[in-house]
């Protein structure tokens, strides 16, 4: 009986407790993502969305000056064709450094494109496969000094959302030399180290059986490895450098010849810094005029001192 009155004094007094608690608030809305810029093409070559600030100066390491801007190019290396849609990788640079990586998709064929990832800082994006409408993956490192850091960019839903999935759990030098997928699942990869590893080689062969999220090591070689099935571009499409309009032009195959459905320019803009404005120190202001009290008014005069005799 003791035993029962005690479990029902703790449940009661637990209650208590429970009803004393504030009421959980809310959770704060997330904000908004930045809008990412929509390019329309009507016949003449479009220029990205490019901003240089004094702090991306200093972050690339840029000399520019305001007589001697650093221009900007923009730079595309590979299509991907998948039923309507379009991707298209590459990056934008310096005559010396590579400052964002880009990713561009278009829904219509080429009529209207949006940034399709977020740029990422001194990157390169390269070469993209689709294994069929909703499968894909792209290749890329940083590009530094060295380029390191290899990684995939891997999407499952056709290209509208993509996430990145780097290839070393540890910061090294290399990058994706060429990759092919047989399987949503099944890749074989190239790695060019770019310097003898501690392995021994230069060249190293990976194969995943898991789209991309893992990677093994088979072979490491100082001279150059091929790929046993590699990947052949589609011969239907292919990126064209126009040196009379200073555009990348995006072409399809068709009767006769190349139809052109888009083109974006080289030159994205430059950066130089920031126009000093020089300001006048505000003026002094004048001495306000000194006010004297008025004379009194009224009938009565001022005293008259009278000269003694």
């Amino acid at each position: 009986m003791l035993r029962k009155r005690t479990w029902v004094a703790i449940l009661i007094f637990c209650e208590v407790l429970t009803a004393q608690q504030p009421p959980a608030l809310p959770d704060a809305p997330k904000p908004e993502a930045p809008a990412r810029p929509v390019y329309s093409y009507a016949g003449k070559p479009m220029n990205v969305d490019f901003k240089c600030s004094d702090d991306d100066i200093m972050a690339f390491g840029l000399t520019c000056t305001e007589d001697e801007p650093c221009e900007v190019y923009l730079e595309l290396t590979a299509l991907e064709s998948v039923g309507g849609k379009l991707f298209v990788t590459g990056n934008l640079h310096t005559r010396d450094v590579t400052m964002w990586s880009m990713l561009l998709g278009s829904e219509d064929g080429g009529k209207t494109w949006t940034e399709s990832y977020e740029r990422m800082r001194s990157t390169g994006l390269e070469q993209i496969q689709f294994i069929d409408f909703e499968m894909g993956w792209i290749g890329g490192q940083q590009l530094l000094a060295m380029p390191r850091d290899p990684f995939f960019l891997i999407t499952g839903d056709g290209g509208k959302t993509w996430r990145r999935k780097p290839l070393y759990s540890e910061t090294r030098v290399g990058a994706i030399e060429q990759f092919v997928f047989e399987s949503r699942t099944i890749g074989q990869l190239l790695v060019d180290r770019t310097q003898t590893g501690d392995s021994g080689g230069r060249h190293e062969f990976y194969e995943s059986n898991s789209g991309g999220d893992s990677w093994s090591l088979r072979q490491v070689s100082p001279n150059p490895i091929k790929l046993r099935r590699p990947r052949t571009s589609n011969p239907d499409w292919r990126i064209r450098a126009d040196a009379r309009t200073k555009s990348f032009v995006i072409e399809k195959r068709a009767a006769g010849g190349w139809q052109a459905l888009s083109s974006f320019l080289v030159k994205a803009g430059e950066c130089k810094p920031a126009e000093l404005k020089f300001v006048e120190p505000p003026s002094e202001p004048e001495p306000a005029p000194v006010q004297t009290a008025p004379a009194p008014t009224g009938s009565r005069r001022p005293p008259t001192l009278k000269k003694k005799p």
